[in-house]
């Protein structure tokens, strides 16, 4: 076994601690931080890591462990009805539960017990053979009774085809001038317009300044129209500010620096390789301070329209 290896199923072990948290857990309310802490990961970053290693969002596997258990159930508890079937699985209600199931099985829970609405395969595969083995591997087991079809699944092709370079480096702290976005992560352009107004006029665009973007909410928690970004121009400490604009410090430190060239729909993949392909074979784990995307050219100029960037992602010794 190579050292990366090692490394890599050190980060499956932490991820598979999670995954068994939300086995023994499924059936009350819990705070998706929590599977952060049951994998020693820290509670900011764990979210994309996951994502990376599983191509599955944190919150999209919890609902698909509850539905498949739901569809099991359903079959095989007939004195149960959909409102306790509901509570018993971790919704909230009988209405949530039924929107779900349907968006994932296309019909409704009663239609499912009942047959007769001809559920998809993925449904009918589910059930079927959690009825049939009782155990899923360590998935599960008769006290617990899931399908096996809900196994750990980790990635095993390349996370991406990107090309790209990673360095662990000693980053200083920034003085940074910002304006903030609140909504989706790939509309903070409006606010790097804004801050280019302010910071033009006043000379701020000197050589070496550099222009980043600060993410503060993770997108696997927070709805999109909630997510906070900081379009940000560092800047001299004590520089004056006013109205919208806001001066705030970026804390230093030891980061892993990845630079990509990529299209503009590819800001996602590339924070996927770095999280989910380089950094669980490095020896480093992500820590607790902000992450962010450094701009290194004017991707208008670039003769494919691509963007030149580092994304200094925190890390520590694993």
């Amino acid at each position: 076994m190579t050292r990366a290896d090692y490394l890599r199923r050190e980060y499956e072990g932490r991820v598979n601690r999670a995954i068994d948290f939300v086995y023994a857990n499924f059936s009350r309310d819990f705070d998706l931080d929590e599977l952060a802490d049951a994998a020693a990961f820290s509670r900011f970053h764990f979210h994309r890591v996951f994502h990376a290693l599983t191509g599955e969002t944190l919150a999209g596997f919890v609902r698909r462990v509850r539905l498949a258990r739901s569809a099991d159930l359903l079959r095989s508890a007939p004195g149960l009805d959909v409102t306790q079937v509901a509570l018993e699985c971790g919704f909230s209600g009988p209405s949530v539960f039924s929107r779900a199931f349907r968006d994932r099985y296309g019909c409704s829970p009663s239609e499912w017990r009942s047959g007769d609405f001809p559920a998809p395969r993925s449904a009918r595969d589910e059930s079927k053979q959690g009825q049939a083995d009782g155990k899923g591997g360590d998935a599960g087991g008769p006290e617990t009774g899931y399908p096996s079809s809900i196994e750990r699944p980790f990635r095993r092709e390349p996370v991406t085809k990107l090309k790209y370079e990673v360095e662990v480096k000693e980053l200083p702290e920034l003085t940074v001038a910002y304006a903030r976005h609140v909504g989706p992560y790939n509309e903070v352009g409006e606010a790097f317009g804004r801050l280019g107004r302010w910071a033009g006029p006043r000379g701020l665009f000197r050589p070496g300044a550099l222009s980043l973007a600060v993410y503060h909410d993770s997108p696997e928690t927070t709805e999109a129209a909630k997510l906070r970004s900081s379009a940000c121009l560092s800047v001299p400490p004590g520089t004056p500010v006013d109205g919208d604009i806001g001066l705030m410090s970026i804390p230093g430190g030891t980061f892993a620096v990845g630079r990509f060239e990529i299209a503009a729909d590819q800001f996602g993949e590339a924070w996927d390789a770095l999280m989910g392909e380089w950094l669980p074979a490095s020896g480093w784990q992500p820590d607790d301070r902000p992450c962010y995307e450094v701009y290194l050219n004017d991707h208008e100029q670039h003769p494919r329209k691509h963007f030149i960037i580092d994304i200094c992602q925190p890390v520590k010794p694993l």
